[in-house]
């Protein structure tokens, strides 16, 4: 053993002393159009190396730590072409490059299927992935959720307007199935005030979609798929502000700025709010609370659905320093109000209800790449600290008219005032370490911690039962990626779940393992074949065990999630002339889901609740298609079919085979898709002011509300359509901006989650201000 101590000393001093005998030198330089204007987000990479970057918001990029000697550099982009320079790099100094870069007449809507990431490019695009550049809708009042909304295989759900409790569904998993990342750092307990359907899309650089396997690096029990949101390498002195008005009395703010002196010493901050009265008019069944008069199919306004938060992220530290690429000490804070105006079902309205809640978040990142030679180190944390209150106090009872009367003591649903902690903790560490040029080894561990205390103030006799989860994800991958032929990534996952279910001390522990594959070959510079397999762990979440103490009820009886996921895609580049270009992709998929956990309607069907499914089967695939003009016109479509078949043939209740078995899933859109189409306009108006106008169009088909072997037609969920439009005026190369926006302009009835409706026709006024020193 000792021995064996003192070599793994001597080696590692002697990759210290080889590293430094190295005197390693940096390679910086800076990208603009033939106009002058600054490229940001272009692929920068060293030929033959694992090197590469992207370019910021000026257009700077820097790559460090090169061992001295001769280079070649290549620069690409969608929407200019390829251009490679030869580099020296000398010992102990710093190389500066510029590129002038032409254009080649590539460009996309305000959804844009973007280059690889940074991440996909090292690993030659081995996972299944489509990357959406948020930066095109700035100038729109999207949020992360509705940006989302128009890919290909995405369908965002959600309970009502502004603020509403919303599920993403993600080639036939939703919910939980699918993890929320923000900079590779895991979402789980940021609190209510803090989801992609009230963050503005100005918040992020890009949406990473991960369809199928999920990377090693990302760290999670994902079942079926993530969304990395990145917001981008803000290490720049700019200011990013805007503010929007529209329909429902909806009020959006935005600001994003950051400071950095010639040091390295940087402070950021991203501040957002969100205010409406979501007063949108609904079709209800509605019947007098006094008189008993019933009124049928009548429209009435939601009364009773006020909702706003308000954000702010700070952080302090520094960049591009010997010690750290990215060392960051920051502080999330925010606070949001919501009403309730209905449960589960619209049947049921209420009219005092109400929620509060806040999140008071500190926040630790860190990020050394080649601390030694090959080796890069990420480390992130953070603690929520905040709090919600719920709040039903007024033993009333309402009707859709907005009448009420006394209803004894027992509030609107269940009186209370419960204040409580879910104190949510995150930790989270990345080791890589490049074997040479093709291979990679990575390990990553997550481990995250819940603990639910409070107390109801008006039933102060209530014993508070415990409430307590703790997980770890241990991951360790292994890549090997040929140069422009072809990429592999295996890995393995250990997951680790410990419950507390009540005062009893009564516990629950669980241990599973998965594993997985992904693949990529390139039968040309154009056309790609993508595949991955994997065999799949996930693990009961907090809100699915416990309840959310609103319209989610806890089910600690759930058992882990394990799916058998195969994913299958092609990707072709073409070109019809030189100005007439087009982008396919296609991909299919197949899951054996076993303990599939899905939400339903408990037996009141006033309230949510989690429930396992012993086999689920799923079916489908997405595609979509995108055609581009020069730079003025673009256009595409996206179509997703997905069949959830019910494969449990047995089940309490029913003598014999139930009825259910083989069963389409209920309350999951099957068949979905998006049209959209943009024409740009340079130079209206003077040099540098740009008119865009765009149009999106949404499809879902009917699909049903219950079980199809126990409902007829009057459950479906009836087929949508509706259509948006925008106007964006830009002035001075984007420093000021005005956009408006129409959405669902024919007014059609939206529907969601178990039926309720979302809002009608709508007008947005959006003013945008940038600037970057």
């Amino acid at each position: 053993m000792q021995i064996k101590q003192f070599l793994l000393v001597a080696a590692l001093c002697a990759i210290s002393f080889f590293a430094k005998a190295q005197s390693p030198g940096n390679l910086s330089g800076i990208l603009k159009s033939k106009s002058g204007e600054p490229l940001p987000a272009l692929t920068v990479k060293l030929l033959n190396t694992s090197f590469l970057t992207v370019s910021d918001n000026s257009g700077v990029f820097l790559i460090k730590n090169l061992t001295p000697g001769r280079y070649t550099l290549l620069v690409s982009g969608i929407g200019f072409k390829a251009a490679q320079k030869p580099v020296t790099i000398n010992a102990g100094k710093e190389t500066a490059v510029s590129f002038v870069m032409e254009e080649e007449g590539i460009t996309m809507d305000a959804v844009t299927v973007t280059g690889r990431s940074v991440v996909q490019e090292a690993n030659r695009q081995a996972f299944n992935i489509t990357a959406v550049d948020a930066k095109q809708l700035y100038n729109s009042t999207l949020d992360l959720a509705g940006a989302l909304d128009r890919v290909a295989g995405i369908r965002v759900r959600e309970s009502g307007g502004v603020g509403s409790n919303f599920n993403l569904s993600l080639n036939g998993f939703s919910g939980s199935h699918i993890r929320y990342f923000i900079d590779g750092i895991p979402m789980d307990g940021f609190g209510s005030s803090f989801q992609i359907n009230n963050i503005p899309i100005n918040a992020a650089e890009r949406l990473e979609v991960y369809k199928g396997v999920v990377p090693i690096w990302l760290g999670s029990d994902a079942l079926g798929g993530a969304i990395n949101i990145i917001t981008g390498n803000n290490h720049r002195n700019y200011i990013d502000v805007s503010y929007s008005y529209g329909s429902f009395n909806t009020h959006r703010s935005v600001l994003n700025a950051a400071v950095t002196s010639k040091k390295g010493l940087t402070f950021q901050l991203s501040a957002f709010q969100n205010y409406s009265d979501n007063n949108y008019r609904v079709k209800v069944d509605a019947a007098d609370i006094n008189t008993g008069a019933y009124a049928p199919g009548v429209f009435l306004p939601r009364f009773h659905d006020t909702y706003h938060n308000e954000t702010l992220i700070g952080s302090v530290g520094f960049i591009k320093k010997k010690f750290a690429d990215k060392l960051l000490i920051g502080m999330t804070v925010g606070s949001n109000y919501k009403e309730i105006q209905t449960g589960a079902r619209m049947v049921s309205v209420f009219g005092a209800w109400h929620r509060r809640g806040n999140i008071l978040m500190p926040t630790f990142k860190y990020k050394k790449d080649n601390l030694v030679k090959g080796l890069d180190l990420t480390i992130n944390a953070n603690y929520n600290l905040g709090t919600e209150t719920n709040i039903d106090t007024m033993s009333v009872r309402y009707d859709w008219f907005g009448n009420s009367k006394p209803n004894g003591t027992s509030g609107e649903r269940s009186r209370s005032l419960y204040r409580y902690k879910n104190n949510n903790g995150l930790a989270t560490a990345m080791l890589n370490y490049r074997i040479g040029e093709r291979q990679s080894i990575a390990l990553s561990d997550v481990f995250n911690t819940f603990d639910r205390k409070g107390a109801d103030r008006v039933n102060p006799a209530t014993v508070d039962q415990p409430r307590k989860t703790q997980k770890n994800v241990l991951g360790l991958g292994y890549t090997y990626n040929a140069e422009d032929q072809w990429s592999a990534s295996v890995f393995g996952k250990y997951i680790t779940q410990r419950n507390v279910l009540s005062s009893a001390g009564a516990k629950a522990s669980t241990n599973k393992l998965g594993y997985g594959i992904a693949a990529t070959y390139f039968l040309s510079p154009v056309l790609q074949l993508k595949a991955s397999y994997e065999l799949t762990n996930r693990m009961p979440e907090a809100i699915e065990i416990f309840g959310d103490v609103e319209n989610q009820e806890g089910n600690p009886n759930l058992q882990p999630e394990r799916s058998k996921n195969v994913n299958l895609g092609l990707s072709y580049n073409f070109a019809v002339s030189p100005d007439d270009k087009f982008i396919v992709n296609a991909n299919g998929i197949y899951r054996h889901s076993d303990n599939f956990i899905y939400n339903r309607l408990n037996n009141n069907q006033s309230r949510l609740v989690a429930d396992n499914r012993e086999g689920v089967r799923t079916l489908g695939g997405d595609a979509e298609i995108r055609y581009s003009h020069k730079r003025w016109f673009s256009a595409g479509a996206t179509f997703t079919y997905q069949y959830l078949q019910n494969m449990q043939q047995y089940e309490p209740g029913y003598l014999g085979e139930s009825p259910l078995y083989l069963d389409q899933m209920p309350n999951i859109p099957y068949m979905f898709g998006n049209a959209d189409a943009s024409v740009s306009l340079p130079n209206i108006g003077g040099k540098g002011n740009n008119l865009n106008i765009g149009y999106n169009l949404l499809y879902v088909h009917q699909f049903y509300l219950y079980w199809p072997s126990r409902g007829g037609d009057k459950l479906d969920i009836p087929q949508q359509l509706s259509h948006d439009l925008n106007v964006v005026y830009s002035l001075r190369n984007g420093r000021y901006n005005v956009g408006l926006e129409s959405r669902n302009i024919t007014n059609t009835l939206l529907y969601d989650n178990f039926s309720l409706q979302k809002p009608g026709r709508g007008f947005y006024l959006n003013l945008r201000y940038f600037f970057n020193k």
